[in-house]
């Protein structure tokens, strides 16, 4: 992962975002300072570092102390972004998903938003943001905050292309970033539909471009921050070859009809005693 790191700054990759949950601060804590040693950066301020509150900190008193740990993996005095990561809480003190189904708890955004806008306050985060939050709970969270969230990070590709969420932080002032957007292939949540899709590989063969650089382009287009992750040198320095050709309308028109499929439905937080009872209360509808 250090090494994957390095490589990518040493491209020009400027935004790394990490998680409690991915078991990923260390080694890009590593590669940072690696970084700055080498020369590949002058300075930490180049470089965009987000990370995310997991479920087991989902709780006010837990929060600070959850970024402090993260702050202490990373090497760092502030991040530049800090997500909750889903909306909802589990039982504190493991990091693991699925989240066990007993420790599944309703999370208090109120109190959770609060102590998030604490860690603003006090430096140790730039900006405070979501991740995977339905319009409805961003409703929820904007009646009582002081600070809105920044940012909402969700699924967005040419299949799931989230025109609902994308209009409404649109007109709340949120930025949308977007993971997952070539469908997460050989995750646990992945699908193989984006990368077989037979409308994007004609675009694809048409351009003369992989499949990667047309599902990029096409959220980049969006005014939406892309997440991109690989192992793969090849793949790595292929992701970023997005900046200086456009889409036609005619791609883009035949890319808007493609027919939606969410790739997360995010069934493993659905309990008849947690807080969703199923996929549909998890995303308010939006699936």
């Amino acid at each position: 992962m250090k090494e994957s790191i390095l490589h990518a700054i040493e491209l020009g990759y400027r935004h790394f975002d990490s998680a409690s949950l991915y078991q990923s601060e260390v080694p890009l804590g590593e590669a940072i300072s690696d970084a700055l040693r080498l020369g590949l950066i002058k300075s930490r301020d180049e470089l965009f570092i987000t990370s995310k509150l997991w479920c087991s900190d989902g709780h006010k008193d837990l929060v600070l102390p959850a970024l402090q740990k993260t702050l202490e993996n990373l090497q760092l005095e502030y991040l530049d972004l800090y997500l909750i990561h889903w909306p909802v809480s589990s039982k504190p003190g493991e990091y693991v998903l699925p989240v066990k189904e007993k420790d599944l708890l309703p999370m208090d955004f109120q109190s959770v938003w609060e102590a998030m806008e604490e860690c603003q306050k006090l430096g140790l985060a730039k900006s405070i943001g979501v991740s995977n939050f339905s319009c409805k709970k961003l409703e929820n969270l904007l009646a009582t905050a002081k600070i809105p969230p920044a940012v909402n990070q969700v699924e967005i590709s040419p299949l799931w292309q989230q025109k609902k969420i994308r209009e409404f932080c649109e007109e709340k002032g949120i930025h949308v970033t977007a993971y997952s957007p070539l469908g997460a292939k050989g995750m646990l949540w992945g699908t193989n539909n984006v990368m077989e899709c037979q409308v994007l590989k004609e675009i694809a063969a048409a351009r003369g471009k992989s499949m990667a650089p047309i599902c990029l382009r096409w959220v980049h287009e969006q005014g939406v921050s892309v997440l991109v992750k690989s192992f793969n040198k090849e793949r790595i320095k292929q992701n970023l070859d997005i900046f200086d050709w456009k889409l036609s309308q005619e791609d883009l028109k035949r890319i808007s009809q493609i027919p939606q499929q969410r790739a997360y439905v995010a069934a493993e937080f659905v309990s008849e005693k947690g807080p969703y009872k199923s996929v549909e209360e998890v995303w308010d509808g939006e699936i």
